[in-house]
């Protein structure tokens, strides 16, 4: 289980990343959604340990993340949105410098890799220079290091960012073969509601929504959102949410008529902006 206390982050430069932040993700997968500079990544950051609070408290299954931060590393694995391989280096070799690191003797490294690669689908080409691999390829490189870490919790930030949506979908099955719990951040709405059993919406590093994907969409049930019509602006358009039946109605006047998402929520919500 992951709490935070009244998490605050402020840089040198005044930014405020996170603001008395509390909320408690204890999902399988969490999610933590939100715009870019809503604080996602301050807020991993600091959950595995890489980044000090400037105030607040966070635990991991009970342990301090700062005063206890030693004992937090042994159960956690974290994959940085900005991690990147060595390009001449192997998927199994990037595997056994990260197990050895860890603490993992060279003949269970290997073993470990070895497994994880087969899980992840990359056995055959485990030996494979990485920079010859594909986007999606690379990425799941880091979810089989996560996964042999055989980690309590693995926090996986933005982790399908700049990738076409074949690599996306390659690494959201992978990701939803993984035993550990997961923390994991996004911008991505169809990614939230995909591979997330409770999603923190968070916004200027204030928690905005708490909530299963069901839980956070309930206030919509039976209505769809119309395009074109409606007192919500969202740039130059204007949009409004009916019911399915006055939809009907609207059918061939000019409108476009879409189904609900978290993206409505968070247009509700005033979060709203374009990928």
């Amino acid at each position: 289980m992951i709490q935070t206390e009244s998490l605050t982050k402020v840089y040198k430069d005044k930014t405020i990343a996170l603001d008395h932040l509390t909320v408690t993700l204890d999902a399988k997968v969490s999610c933590i959604l939100g715009r870019n500079g809503a604080g996602k990544t301050t807020l991993t950051r600091i959950l595995s340990t890489q980044l000090l609070p400037t105030s607040g408290k966070a635990y991991i299954n009970g342990l301090d993340v700062v005063s206890e931060a030693k004992k937090v590393r042994k159960i956690i694995s974290s994959i940085p949105q900005e991690a990147s391989p060595m390009g001449i280096a192997s998927p199994l070799e990037h595997l056994v410098m990260y197990l050895t690191a860890r603490g993992f003797s060279i003949s269970e490294s290997m073993q470990r890799a070895k497994n994880a690669l087969k899980e992840v689908g990359l056995y055959k080409v485990m030996d494979k220079p990485t920079d010859e691999l594909s986007g999606g390829m690379k990425r799941k490189v880091f979810v089989a290091m996560a996964i042999s870490s055989d980690a309590d919790i693995v926090f996986l930030d933005e982790p399908t960012t700049g990738l076409d949506p074949i690599s996306r979908l390659e690494v959201w099955s992978t990701i939803k073969t993984m035993s550990s719990k997961i923390v994991l951040t996004t911008h991505y709405m169809e990614e939230a509601e995909e591979l997330c059993d409770k999603i923190a919406i968070i916004d200027k590093g204030k928690l905005v929504a708490y909530g299963s994907p069901a839980e956070l969409l309930e206030p919509l049930k039976g209505k769809v959102r119309v395009e074109g019509l409606g007192d919500i602006r969202v740039g130059n358009m204007k949009l409004s949410y009916v019911d399915t039946n006055k939809a009907k109605e609207l059918i061939d006047k000019g409108v476009v008529i879409k189904p609900i998402s978290l993206e409505d929520v968070m247009i509700l919500k005033g979060l709203y902006y374009e990928d």
